[in-house]
């Protein structure tokens, strides 16, 4: 058995061990597919709801994102560096910015959902279409119910999305 999947036998059938192992697995495939376009898993989280939400102010694309904000100002310097996205004053409220994606970034994110499609085809390779669909099933009625019954908490650095 390979070191890194050794756990006792008792916690090798805990659905949270699996999902764990999966979800580790999983963003290393999307992580390793995305470094191919020099982009990391939060520039496409941020380049997908922007482009989803249309302008969008920093503040809540990190709380959407469930992103600590000084993370997500570091991100977004880099998408403007990099020409991906826009920052304008918002016209409802100039103390605000509205950040926007831009033709090149919507470019970047058709090739980057691509990869993400790929590496998510390779991490369900075991599966059949069917059995896909239902995993994706089964996890959405995971996370929503763990959304319905939890407490509000606080975002933390580190934490959010990173999927593709």
């Amino acid at each position: 058995m390979s070191e890194e999947l050794y756990a006792p036998a008792r916690i090798r059938v805990l659905p949270s061990w699996l999902l764990g192992r999966a979800a580790a697995h999983g963003h290393r495939l999307v992580a390793q597919a995305l470094a191919g376009e020099g982009v990391r898993m939060m520039h496409h989280a941020v380049l997908a709801s922007v482009a989803e939400l249309g302008p969008v102010s920093q503040a809540d694309l990190a709380r959407v994102l469930r992103v600590d904000p000084k993370d997500m100002v570091a991100t977004l310097r880099e998408l403007r560096r990099h020409g991906w996205v826009t920052s304008t004053p918002d016209p409802a409220d100039r103390r605000k910015n509205a950040i926007a994606i831009t033709p090149a970034g919507t470019g970047l994110l058709h090739r980057t959902e691509r990869l993400g499609d790929q590496a998510n085809a390779r991490l369900t390779a075991a599966l059949t279409p069917a059995e896909r669909d239902q995993l994706t099933h089964l996890l959405g009625r995971i996370l929503a119910h763990a959304a319905a019954t939890e407490q509000p908490r606080r975002s933390q650095a580190g934490e959010g999305t990173g999927g593709a």
